[in-house]
């Protein structure tokens, strides 16, 4: 996908980000997706320093739809498990995998089955975007987007359902690892759908671009309210229920 290169965002890690973050001391979560298992080892070595300095939380991407000629590596199980043993072999801290959304139970059990080999793999973030969706302008008669003859990779809330029961097989598959429910989170509604199906933390992308940073505050306040309403105090009240 077109971006500025690894090097760029190396730098913002390890220097700009670090002077903007100074008083809340936060790590910035660095996912990465090479075109080879060799190049994401070699940006996963590179991050492992800043990794130790507690300065990155890595993400290894297993999932995206939108390179031309690359299939996803998280629906070859064999090849899955050929970049975990690659990455772990030089970085050794813990880190985090997102996932491609799966939609056949033998599909679950087959990656939780290659992801709970690896104690170091701490999170898994469910899900990427649904692959290869087509969208037409009626006026135009085109595609909306021109990469891949219009095929692209489809997110917000029409996701939700299929974010909500990859999150719930992760969290009841893999119970030694945290979940990051990805996918289809508007409101504080959806944001107590993802801790109810199992979600430790939830992101937010699409609603992100449509709204801006103000989201955060108002998803957090009405999920607030919800746990409220609930008699709630805490996540750990209800995740999983």
């Amino acid at each position: 996908l077109p971006n500025l290169g690894f090097e760029i965002y190396h730098s913002y890690a390890s220097e700009t980000f670090q002077g903007i973050n100074k008083h809340a001391q936060k790590p910035l979560f660095f996912s990465i997706s090479g075109l080879t298992l060799e190049e994401s080892a070699s940006m996963a070595r590179k991050l492992a320093p800043l990794a130790e300095e507690g300065k990155v939380i890595l993400e290894l991407n297993l999932s995206c739809p939108n390179v031309p000629g690359k299939p996803q590596i998280g629906y070859d199980m064999a090849d899955m498990d050929r970049y975990l043993a690659a990455v772990t072999e030089v970085f050794k801290m813990p880190f985090g995998v997102k996932m491609p959304p799966y939609f056949d139970i033998a599909h679950f059990d087959a990656a939780a089955e290659v992801l709970n080999k690896y104690t170091s793999v701490a999170f898994i973030t469910c899900i990427n975007s649904v692959g290869n969706g087509l969208v037409i302008d009626v006026d135009t008669e085109q595609v909306l987007i021109k990469p891949k003859s219009g095929f692209g990779g489809l997110g917000g809330h029409y996701v939700l359902p299929t974010a909500l029961a990859n999150v719930n097989a992760f969290y009841t598959r893999c119970p030694t690892k945290k979940i990051i429910g990805c996918g289809g989170v508007t409101n504080g509604s959806e944001a107590f759908m993802h801790f109810l199906a199992g979600a430790a933390l939830v992101q937010i992308g699409t609603q992100l671009q449509e709204e801006g940073v103000g989201v955060f505050d108002r998803v957090q306040s009405e999920l607030l309210d919800i746990m409220a309403k609930k008699g709630y105090l805490s996540l750990s009240d209800f995740q999983g229920k």
